[in-house]
């Protein structure tokens, strides 16, 4: 048994690493809003002890120049693509959907409705699904924050609006201080943290969705190793993206992937001898 392994969104620039692009089974784009943006203010990532921050704030070229530009490039490396999308209101993601439905590029669309680096869409996570279902025949997987009080209750909304998966999860907020001045690290202040200590918050969530919706699941927080992308299956996920290890290992998909396949291949060959 193997698992399909992405990336997480933001985690990869496929122009500057294509080898690493194909070592996975999907590519995830970084998030394309209707306009471009050049993001929050530097310095605008942190390493901490247990992983990192990071308050981009969604730099892209906006949707006309990334489809003009940087899809068609993307589509020459040969590795299936889910497009980020994200906005601040309903109708700038239904935009940004409406106009990716008629590319045959893209295979997958994926709903950023989490990013802690921005002011987020007023609508809840329900009505944006809604709003590109409408706009959109392709798959849509709605990423989902770790922040939400119950986020079984908000996977069971995003399905009933017609999203047919879900990306689980997001980073969540975090703070980091120059010890010298005792002031954020990030000139946004908080910002996003990704890493290990993610890793638990991840499992939860995945657990309690898998068990309140019947939606392929993406899981991502903190994976460095194939036993952390098992944990993520044994869960409930039936796909596993890394984020932050990327930064430091870009061989990360092709060990990850071994392991993974040892374990499976261990725990055949115990079961057989039980």
């Amino acid at each position: 048994m193997s698992v399909p392994i992405l990336n997480a969104s933001g985690c990869l620039d496929a122009l500057a690493a294509p080898a690493v692009v194909r070592s996975l089974d999907t590519f995830v784009t970084k998030t394309v809003t209707p306009l471009p943006r050049e993001g929050n203010a530097p310095p605008r990532i942190a390493e901490v002890d247990t992983g990192m921050l990071n308050s981009i704030g969604l730099q892209n070229p906006g949707i006309d120049a990334f489809v003009d530009d940087q899809l068609p490039r993307l589509a020459d490396l040969g590795v299936p693509i889910w497009v980020s999308v994200g906005g601040f209101s309903a109708s700038d993601y239904a935009h940004v959907c409406a106009t990716l439905d008629g590319s045959d590029l893209v295979e997958t669309i994926e709903l950023n409705l989490s990013c802690p680096n921005v002011e987020e869409a007023p609508e809840a996570a329900a009505e944006l699904v809604a709003a590109a279902r409408q706009a959109t025949a392709k798959a849509l997987y709605a990423k989902l924050s770790p922040a939400t009080w119950d986020v079984a209750e908000t996977a069971r909304a995003v399905a009933d609006a017609g999203a047919d998966g879900l990306s689980l999860v997001n980073t969540i907020r975090g703070l980091a201080l120059d010890r010298e001045r005792r002031v954020p690290r990030l000139a946004r202040g908080a910002g996003g943290y990704s890493g290990p200590g993610l890793r638990p918050i991840a499992l939860a969530c995945v657990h309690a969705c898998a068990e309140a919706v019947d939606l392929p699941i993406v899981g991502m927080g903190g994976v460095s190793s194939g036993e952390d992308a098992l944990d993520l299956v044994a869960a409930g996920a039936r796909a596993v993206a890394l984020g932050t290890i990327l930064f430091s290992d870009p061989f990360a998909p092709a060990r990850i992937r071994s392991e993974f396949g040892l374990l499976m291949t261990d725990a055949v060959v115990h079961g057989e001898r039980d």
